[in-house]
C-alpha cells in the first residue's frame, strides 16, 4: 500500500475537503507543510501580516460563503496569536479548521523553543481541538474537524500538528465517512414542541418574532421572510440578526437591546408571545433580566441546547437548526390578525423614530446615507466601536447587503481584515469595511495584504480622534473624564490639538493604496464615489468626523429594555448639561 508523509496528507485532504482558501503564516514547525503547499495550485495561501489578522480574514471567509475557513500557523507566538480570533469565531459560530505547528513529540512538555500547550489554551473558546499524537490518526482527525466545525452549531475546531508527526510515513488514504461516538448533532425538528408553539403564536394578540445570528448562520433569510409575511407578525433583531429580513420590510421594527430602536424595545416589553429564533439572549439585548419581556411566553429556537434558558427561562424550548424549523414552519403557519398590534407598535415608531440630528460638522449617517445610496449590493464588514452601532442602526441591509460584525466577543480590529476575507471569497461584490481611527490601527498592516492580493477594498474610517465608545461612556457616566481616551494627542485631558498620528492618507499611499479625505457630507459623497471606481487596489477614506456623536437610544447597563435613554435628560443617570446633539 502506498504511504505518503504527514505533510502530504494534510494537502491531499485539504483539497479533498474543497478548499479554496488557506490563510497561513510560516515558521520552523510548519515549513515543511509550506513545502508542500508550494508543490501544489489548487489551494491559494493567502500571508497575512498578523496571525491574529490571518485568523480574522479566514471568519469573514467563511461567514460571507459559508464554507469553512481555513487557518495554518507555527508554533508558539503563532499559534498564541490566534487566540482573539478563535475566540471571536466561537461566539459567533462560526466554521473555522485551524491547524498549528507544533514541536516534535519527545520535545512536548519540556520547554522547548516555541511550545506552547495551544490545545490546553484554547480549550475554552473552539467546539474541539485535539494534538495529533500517531500518524495513523491524522486523516480521521482531519476529517472529523471539518465536520465538527461546519454541523450543529457551527465553530472553530483547532488541530495541533506536531513535526515528526507529520514528517512520518504512513497510509494515503483519507477518510470519506465520519463517525464520532458522542457527537451527533440534532438534525430534526420536534414537531410536537413546534406544534405547541404555533399554537401559543395563532392565538397571541401581540406576537413578536426575535431573529438573532442563528437564522442568518443557517441561511434562513428567504424562508423567515415567508413566514412572517404569512403570520404578518412583526419582527425585531438582534445586531448580528440584522439581515434576517430585510431592514426595509414593512414588518422589521429595528434591532432590539442596548443601542436598539426604541419601538423594538417597547415591542418586547409589551408582547404577549415572544418567539425567539436563534439568539442566546444575551446581556446586551435583554437589559435587567427579570424584566425581560415580563409579559410574554416565550418560545426559543436553537441549535444549541445549552443555549436554551441559560440566560432566559423560556416556556417552550425546541432545540433545531433555525431553517429547519422556519420551513416547518411555513408549512403551517396562518395569519395572526395583529393590525392593532401593528398599529401600535407604528406609534411607538413615530413617537421616537430612528434618525440623527443634523449638525455643521459630518456625522456619522451622513457616511452611511451615501453608502446606502452608492451600493445596490454590498458586504459591509464593521469594526467594534460606536462606528459598530452607527453602522447597525442606519445601513440598509437587503437581500442584496449584508453585514457582519464581530458581537459575541465585541474584537477591535477585526474590520480591515474581515473585509480582506469577504472580498476574497465574494469578488464580485464590493466590500466595504467601516472601522474607527482606534481599531483601524489594530491591523492596519494588512493593507499589504490587500493591496498585493488586489482587492478593491473600501475602507472608511470614521476619525473622530478618539476612542468613541469609551469616551460616550466618559461622557454620560464618568463626569467627562477622557482618561486613555484621545488619540489625537496622547493626553488624557480634552481639548489637545489634532496632529494626524498616524496621516491615514499618507499611510494608505504608503502601501501603495489609494488615500482620500473627507471633511463634509459632500467631500464625503465625492469620496465614496470616487472609492467605488478604482477596481485594482484598496482605497482608504479619513471620513473626519464630529467627536461629540454619540449612539442613541440606548438602554444604560442594569436597565430594562423599557427605559430607553432617548437623549440625554431622559434617565437620571445621564449627566446633566450633556450636548444632545447626536440624535432626535
Amino acid at each position: 500500500m502506498k504511504q505518503i508523509t504527514g505533510n502530504k496528507l494534510l494537502v491531499k485532504a485539504l483539497k479533498e475537503e474543497g478548499v479554496e482558501y488557506l490563510f497561513g503564516y510560516p515558521g520552523a514547525c510548519t515549513i515543511d507543510i509550506s513545502d508542500e503547499l508550494y508543490k501544489q495550485d489548487e489551494i491559494k495561501i493567502v500571508l497575512p501580516r498578523h496571525e491574529q489578522a490571518l485568523v480574522h480574514e479566514a471568519d469573514a471567509y467563511a461567514r460571507t460563503t459559508g464554507k469553512v475557513g481555513v487557518c495554518l500557523v507555527t508554533s508558539g507566538p503563532g499559534a498564541t496569536n490566534l487566540v482573539t480570533g478563535l475566540a471571536t469565531a466561537n461566539y459567533d459560530s462560526v466554521p473555522l479548521v485551524c491547524f498549528t505547528g507544533q514541536v516534535a513529540r519527545h520535545l512536548i512538555g519540556n520547554d522547548a523553543f516555541q511550545e506552547v500547550d495551544i490545545v490546553g489554551i484554547t480549550r475554552s473558546i473552539t467546539k474541539y481541538g485535539v494534538t495529533v499524537r500517531n500518524r495513523e490518526d491524522l486523516g480521521r482527525i482531519i476529517k472529523e474537524a471539518f465536520y465538527i466545525a461546519r454541523t450543529g452549531k457551527p465553530g472553530p475546531v483547532l488541530i495541533d500538528l506536531p513535526k515528526d508527526v507529520m514528517a512520518e510515513l504512513g497510509s494515503a488514504e483519507y477518510p470519506k465517512n465520519v463517525n464520532i461516538r458522542g457527537y451527533k448533532p440534532n438534525t430534526s425538528v420536534h414537531i410536537g414542541q413546534l406544534k405547541r408553539a404555533l399554537k401559543m403564536l395563532a392565538k397571541a394578540k401581540r406576537p413578536l418574532f426575535l431573529a438573532g445570528g442563528g437564522v442568518n448562520i443557517a441561511h434562513a433569510q428567504e424562508v423567515f421572510r415567508e413566514v412572517v409575511e404569512k403570520t404578518q407578525v412583526p419582527v425585531v433583531t438582534t445586531v448580528m440578526g440584522r439581515g434576517a429580513i430585510s431592514t426595509k420590510h414593512p414588518l422589521f421594527i429595528g434591532n432590539l437591546g442596548m443601542h436598539g430602536a426604541y419601538a423594538a424595545n417597547m415591542a418586547v416589553s409589551e408582547c404577549d408571545l415572544l418567539f425567539s429564533i436563534g439568539t442566546r439572549f444575551n446581556d446586551r439585548i435583554t437589559g435587567k433580566l427579570h424584566a425581560f419581556a415580563p409579559k410574554a411566553t416565550i418560545v426559543h429556537i436553537d441549535i444549541d441546547t445549552a443555549s436554551i434558558s441559560r440566560n432566559i427561562h423560556v416556556d417552550i424550548p425546541i432545540v433545531a437548526d433555525a431553517k429547519a424549523v422556519i420551513e416547518k414552519m411555513n408549512e403551517y403557519v396562518e395569519p395572526c390578525g395583529s393590525e392593532k398590534w401593528l398599529g401600535k407598535i407604528e406609534g411607538w415608531k413615530k413617537e421616537h423614530p430612528l434618525d440623527m440630528k443634523k449638525h455643521g460638522a459630518m456625522g456619522p449617517k451622513d457616511i452611511i446615507d451615501a453608502i446606502n445610496r452608492q451600493f445596490e449590493e454590498a458586504i459591509i464588514v464593521t469594526d467594534v466601536g460606536q462606528h459598530q452601532m452607527f453602522a447597525a442602526q442606519y445601513t440598509e441591509i437587503t437581500e442584496k447587503k449584508k453585514i457582519i460584525m464581530s458581537g459575541g466577543l465585541g474584537t477591535m480590529g477585526y474590520g480591515f481584515p474581515g473585509a480582506i476575507g469577504a472580498k476574497l471569497g465574494n469578488p464580485d461584490t464590493p466590500v466595504i469595511a467601516i472601522s474607527g481611527d482606534g481599531g483601524m490601527q489594530m491591523n492596519i498592516q494588512e493593507f499589504a495584504t490587500a493591496v498585493l492580493e488586489e482587492l478593491p477594498i473600501i475602507v472608511c474610517v470614521f476619525n473622530n480622534e478618539y476612542l468613541g465608545m469609551v469616551r460616550q461612556w466618559q461622557t454620560l457616566f464618568f463626569g467627562q473624564h477622557y482618561s486613555q481616551t484621545n488619540l489625537a494627542d496622547g493626553d488624557s485631558k480634552e481639548g489637545g490639538e489634532f496632529f494626524d498620528v498616524p496621516d491615514f492618507v499618507k499611510l494608505a499611499e504608503a502601501y501603495g493604496c489609494v488615500g482620500l479625505r473627507a471633511f463634509t457630507e459632500d467631500e464625503a459623497i465625492d469620496a465614496i464615489n470616487k472609492a467605488n471606481e478604482i477596481n485594482d487596489r484598496p482605497v482608504l477614506i479619513d471620513f473626519r468626523v464630529w467627536k461629540d456623536a454619540m449612539v442613541w437610544p440606548m438602554v444604560a447597563a442594569g436597565a430594562s429594555n423599557n427605559e430607553v435613554a432617548y437623549r440625554p435628560g431622559t434617565q437620571p443617570l445621564l449627566h446633566k448639561g450633556v450636548d444632545d446633539g447626536d440624535q432626535a
